[in-house]
C-alpha cells in the first residue's frame, strides 16, 4: 500500500518567520503534534510540539510568568525547527516508511512530490492506527 492513500494531505504549516505563539495556537486548536515549516511554500523544516515545549518556559500562562517567558513566544519557527529532514514520496510503500521511522528515529515523515513540495504528512501514530486496523480486520475474519 502506498503512502499516497495513507498520508494526511490537509497540511497545517507555519512560515519559517512565524513566531512560536502562532505555532502554539495551531498545535492547541488542531490537537496535532507536527507542523511543517515553509518558506515561499517550500518545505524547509519540521516543528514538533515537543520541540516547542522544550523551548518554552513552563511559567507561560501562570502567575509566575515573566517578560522573558513571554519573549520566548516571539521567537521564530526557524530558530527551533528541525532542518535535517527525512522525507518520503507518495509512491513509497508503508513498509519502506516504517523503515525510515525506525532507522532515523523520527516521529513524522513529510511527504514530498518530485519538486520537493510538501503534499502530505505521515506520523508514527498514523502507522500504528493503520496496523491496528489491519490486525483488527484479521481478527474479525477469524
Amino acid at each position: 500500500m502506498s503512502l499516497q492513500h495513507l498520508m494526511s494531505s490537509n497540511l497545517l504549516c507555519v512560515d519559517m518567520d512565524d513566531d512560536l505563539e502562532k505555532a502554539q495556537e495551531i498545535f492547541t486548536k488542531h490537537g496535532i503534534h507536527h507542523l511543517l515549516v515553509t518558506e515561499k511554500k517550500n518545505l524547509v523544516g519540521v516543528l514538533t510540539i515537543s520541540d516547542l515545549y522544550k523551548h518554552l518556559s513552563p511559567n507561560i500562562g501562570t502567575r509566575k510568568e515573566t517578560q522573558a517567558d513571554i519573549s520566548l513566544l516571539h521567537q521564530k519557527a526557524h530558530q527551533i525547527m528541525s532542518r535535517n529532514l527525512i522525507t518520503a514520496t507518495p509512491d513509497m510503500s508503508i513498509y519502506d516508511a516504517i523503515l525510515k521511522f525506525h532507522d532515523h528515529k523520527v516521529s513524522c515523515l513529510p511527504i514530498v512530490d518530485g519538486a520537493g513540495k510538501a503534499v502530505g504528512i505521515l506520523t508514527w501514530r498514523d502507522i500504528l492506527a493503520i496496523l491496528a486496523k489491519q490486525h483488527r480486520q484479521r481478527l474479525n475474519k477469524s
